[in-house]
């Protein structure tokens, strides 16, 4: 089976999107698929820019690469609105699948089209995203759904708000969630540890929220220290006024944003923390929750979502809409040495739930069953 695979997220800084496409191309490549269907796979990985090249890690480097000199806005807008090239012709080969790692389709002349959702909130929030997600996504996801022989997502709830809001039958429909990883728990939380958001800092992270809330944390009687709290993710345009506001009182001194952070940092990022905070107001998955877990992080997280879903019980959840909820939830953490522990133990075992090899055995079957729509939509040839 040879599948092209849109590596483009995953060129530069790897967030969300990035990490799952990575991970999974990784994970494919290292699994063997035993099924009556069984068929060797043949990845090629695509990427296009004018000035940032694909040099391949060690662990997809058995991947074929295509690697095309052409302005990513270029040809984002000849994909998105024109449906030309095909993948095919501009990666050179014959496919049997082409995988956006996006909700708009790569165009392809023979092959199986299958796109990935992360989640919906470029539909329901269009005034949170900017440049070609606010000017494609919301406008054009719908029927490249629609067209699409298989459409991935991480998560039940993700896959309930695409059948709501793009009107995609649930058997259209796989849930791929990511897996956790490999990592070695650690032995304890860190006293003097700091409290972790981990997350592009954009409006539906809810970063305002939490600032509110940290400033109740500062203020609350009876904490002799104050933890610091941790800002790490890269800084959108929106981002300007909350960093401006953690260098005034009462927050400065108490917050500090660290930035974009790289894949191989993260691991130890997260075992210095005394918690992770995830407020989001919507998360179509939630990577870092799925992270901090493996490492035996406790976590605050909004009852948003597909939040809920992803701690099925094993850390608190909170209205991200109030403040003091949050705070509340934070200062438990903080002196009820025995919750932390339960949330330890309880999100340990959750993370073992989510594997890479049983994400990419899911991904494979759906290429399978994508390859099968497309033959019976395809006239059959003379």
């Amino acid at each position: 089976m040879r599948v092209l695979i849109d590596y483009r997220p995953a060129l530069r800084e790897r967030s969300g999107s990035g990490e799952y496409t990575h991970q999974l191309v990784k994970a494919l490549l290292a699994s063997t698929f035993e099924t009556n269907e069984a068929r060797a796979l043949d990845v090629t990985l695509f990427s296009s820019s004018w000035k940032d090249r694909l040099t391949p890690t060690p662990d997809v480097s058995r991947a074929a690469i295509v690697d095309r000199r052409v302005p990513v806005r270029l040809l984002n807008l000849a994909w998105h609105r024109l449906g030309w090239p095909p993948a095919e012709w501009l990666a050179g080969g014959t496919f049997e699948v082409v995988h956006s790692p996006h909700p708009l389709l790569l165009p392809a002349r023979h092959a199986a089209q299958v796109i990935t959702i992360h989640d919906l909130n470029f539909l329901t929030h269009p005034e949170r995203t900017r440049a070609e997600i606010r000017r494609d996504y919301a406008a054009l996801a719908r029927g490249h759904a629609h067209r699409a022989d298989a459409v991935l997502v991480p998560s039940a709830y993700t896959a309930g708000e695409v059948e709501r809001l793009l009107g995609v039958p649930r058997e259209r429909l796989a849930i791929c969630p990511p897996g956790a990883p490999d990592w070695i728990p650690r032995s304890a939380p860190p006293k003097d540890g700091y409290v972790l958001f981990f997350s592009t800092l954009e409006p539906r992270k809810n970063v305002g929220g939490l600032l509110d809330a940290y400033e109740r944390v500062i203020a609350r009687d009876g904490l002799k220290i104050v933890p610091e709290l941790i800002l790490a993710g890269k800084a959108t345009d929106a981002a300007r006024g909350w960093l401006d506001r953690i260098e005034r009182p009462p927050l400065r001194g108490f917050v500090r944003h660290i930035g974009y952070v790289d894949t191989a940092d993260r691991r130890a990022l997260l075992e210095g923390a005394r918690l992770l905070v995830q407020p989001s107001f919507d998360e179509g998955f939630g990577m870092a929750v799925l992270d901090a877990m493996a490492v035996g992080v406790p976590i605050v997280a909004a009852d948003r979502g597909s939040l809920p879903e992803v701690l099925d019980g094993a850390g608190l959840l909170v209205d991200p809409n109030q403040p003091a909820d949050i705070a509340h939830a934070i200062g438990r953490l903080l002196d009820d040495d025995g919750l932390v522990l339960s949330c330890v133990e309880k999100g340990l075992a959750r993370a073992r739930a989510f594997r890479w090899d049983d994400t990419a055995r899911r991904v494979y079957m759906t290429y399978l069953t994508a390859i099968e729509r497309r033959r019976a939509r395809t006239p059959a040839r003379t």
